[in-house]
């Protein structure tokens, strides 16, 4: 890995305002082509990508998210999609029944592979000199995604992601200590509490310092989501599009 290829990954930053330049199309290409040839789980290639640059329908994906502007301004939004239809036709031109997609084991092979396209898409974008801001919201309302962007049963909408040329730059947040990220040989909780009492405090003056009086510490952040099933409509949609959890 070069170098420069690190500095953009230590220097990663979600970047939520952008200007109304386009995305060249060799660009986007070369992009999207990076997030192609990423690995998948036994070479299924369960995943795909619905490049969306229409204003309007980029609008109703900024709402469905919660109402998030960037999606709507940003020139490029990407949804990184599940997708066990297409091996499900591959499979029906055999006479093959599939049963992947009706088990715990394929849903996560799937949002893993999603994973990693989401995360080469990423690279790729910020390797091209663009900012980008992945969207997991659209998760709210998964069902509206599916419809808007006409998805077939057996794929799901799993994140977005906004690319597009940087207007204002943003500031990079903290970490955690490194310390509760790698664990050699075995996993460690020593010290752990502590870390996070530190790293509340090192959060609330990021938020200071960059003009955000009312951001929160870490702790009362994951608090607000963790404490319950933020995204309740994803079981019912999940199962609506075909996948089951029973196996």
């Amino acid at each position: 890995m070069s170098t420069d290829l690190l500095d953009i990954l230590d220097a990663h930053k979600s970047e939520r305002a952008f200007t109304d330049q386009p995305v060249a199309d060799p660009i986007l290409d070369r992009v999207i082509q990076a997030a192609w040839h990423g690995p998948t789980s036994v070479n299924g290639q369960q995943t795909s990508i619905v490049v969306v640059r229409d204003p309007a329908r980029r609008a109703q994906l900024a709402q469905i998210a919660g109402g998030q502007p960037w999606v709507a301004h940003a020139p490029v939004f990407l949804v990184v999609v599940v997708d066990f239809h297409k091996p499900w036709l591959a499979l029906h031109r055999r006479g093959i029944e599939q049963q992947a997609h009706a088990s715990v084991e394929g849903l996560v092979a799937g949002v893993l592979d999603a994973g990693i396209v989401l995360g080469r898409l990423m690279v790729a974008a910020q390797s091209s000199g663009l900012g980008i801001v992945p969207v997991g919201g659209i998760r709210r309302d998964p069902l509206a995604v599916v419809q808007l962007l006409g998805l077939p049963k057996l794929t799901f909408p799993v994140n977005g992601l906004c690319i597009g040329h940087v207007a204002q730059p943003a500031a990079q947040k903290p970490r955690l200590p490194i310390t509760t990220f790698r664990h050699d040989e075995h996993y460690r909780t020593e010290g752990m509490t502590e870390a996070f009492d530190a790293y509340d405090r090192e959060l609330l003056t990021h938020w200071q310092a960059t003009g955000r009086g009312n951001g929160e510490a870490w702790t009362d952040s994951i608090a607000g989501f963790y404490s319950k099933v933020y995204f309740p409509a994803m079981k019912a949609a999940v199962e609506s599009q075909g996948f089951r959890l029973d196996r």
